[in-house]
């Protein structure tokens, strides 16, 4: 606790922070996120239930060793088990360094041949917030379409981009079948990660105005073929959805960057990608 005095009238003001979390209670958390019981994950991590018990309770103090393979059969993502970590008093075990950094040069080479591999169809390389990170030439004209320009300030979020009334959604024919479809991409990830930004975010973009969707089953055929339909002038470009990311990331933004490949859905879409890259 501080106190920071100057204020007006002798005034002072007190700021309090907020305690650092219990490593017992992450574990707790996580593992009621994960729908696990105590004996559940004890019994996957091979320790007993009572340890496991005395950890999560502040009785015991795990090792560094404990904590690592819980998380890991808790399946954190890589940072999230930094938090975890630290709050058990040790060094992260995963650096975080920026795409730009020279250490990242391989990766970043990698990506944007990836990226321009995949011309003359759409690519881009988005990080865990969906934040647009790289992108190849197919996508400038798609952006074109985008009204509102503000949202292509600094680093734009391409969910925002694709389901905001001044971005791509007056563009997108199937509306209500694609934000239904990105929710629940989104959903899936909060699952996961539980970030507080994605779910910021998957509230802002309920929020925007789409058709209702298509009351029907969801099935794992909508997860990886749903098209993606853009109206383009006076055509319609029809294109599916793929996810690459790195297999065996030793660190946190490699772990968290991904790349989306659009590909044809149809021999017009085809066609009209390759007139458009001519």
């Amino acid at each position: 606790m501080r106190t920071h005095h100057g204020y007006p009238f002798g005034m002072a003001q007190q700021i309090v922070s907020s305690p650092a979390p219990r490593v017992g209670d992450l574990i707790k958390d996580w593992r009621a996120r994960r729908r696990m019981s105590q004996l559940d994950l004890a019994l996957e991590a091979g320790v007993s239930q009572r340890h496991l018990s005395f950890v999560e309770s502040g009785r015991s103090a795990p090792s560094r060793e404990m904590v690592e393979m819980l998380c890991e059969h808790l399946d954190l993502p890589l940072r999230e088990r930094n938090v975890v970590l630290l709050s058990a008093g040790f060094a992260p075990a995963y650096q975080e360094r920026k795409l730009s950094d020279p250490g990242m040069t391989a990766a970043r080479g990698a990506v944007e041949r990836v990226l321009k591999g995949h011309e003359p169809n759409p690519a881009l390389a988005i990080d865990r917030w969906w934040t647009l990170v790289m992108a190849n030439a197919a996508v400038t004209p798609l952006l074109s379409l985008v009204e509102d320009k503000s949202l292509l300030e600094g680093q734009p979020n391409v969910l925002r981009l694709s389901l905001h009334p001044g971005g791509l959604a007056k563009s997108i024919v199937n509306l209500g079948q694609w934000k239904a479809h990105v929710l629940w991409r989104l959903g899936q990830q909060i699952h996961a990660t539980h970030d507080a930004k994605l779910i910021a975010l998957e509230k802002e973009l309920a929020a925007y105005p789409a058709p209702p969707a298509l009351r029907r089953e969801r099935n794992e055929a909508d997860a990886i073929a749903l098209p993606f339909e853009l109206k383009v002038g006076d055509r319609m470009l029809s294109f599916i959805t793929t996810t690459t990311i790195f297999g065996t990331p030793a660190d946190v933004t490699l772990s968290e960057l991904a790349v989306e490949a659009f590909f044809p859905a149809d021999a017009e879409t085809a066609a009209v990608m390759k007139q458009m890259a001519g």
